[in-house]
């Protein structure tokens, strides 16, 4: 696996958000914390160790393999 993700996409994998769209307007609704702190960004690259809340639920990336 890559060494980042990108922000939507993580969002998808964690299936937090069903398609793309979804992702993009929870993000565009200021609706997803990166690290405790808005992010509006779509395209942000996530890396290993960051976390990512939504709705009050927290997902840490991990992007090692399997």
């Amino acid at each position: 696996m890559s060494e980042t993700i990108k922000l939507d996409q993580f969002l998808k994998y964690q299936c937090v958000a069903q398609t793309g769209g979804e992702a993009k307007m929870m993000i565009w609704d200021e609706e997803v914390l990166v690290n405790d702190e808005i992010e509006t960004r779509r395209g942000r690259k996530l890396v290993n160790g960051d976390r990512v809340t939504v709705f009050g639920e927290t997902y840490v990336v991990d992007l090692t393999e399997k």
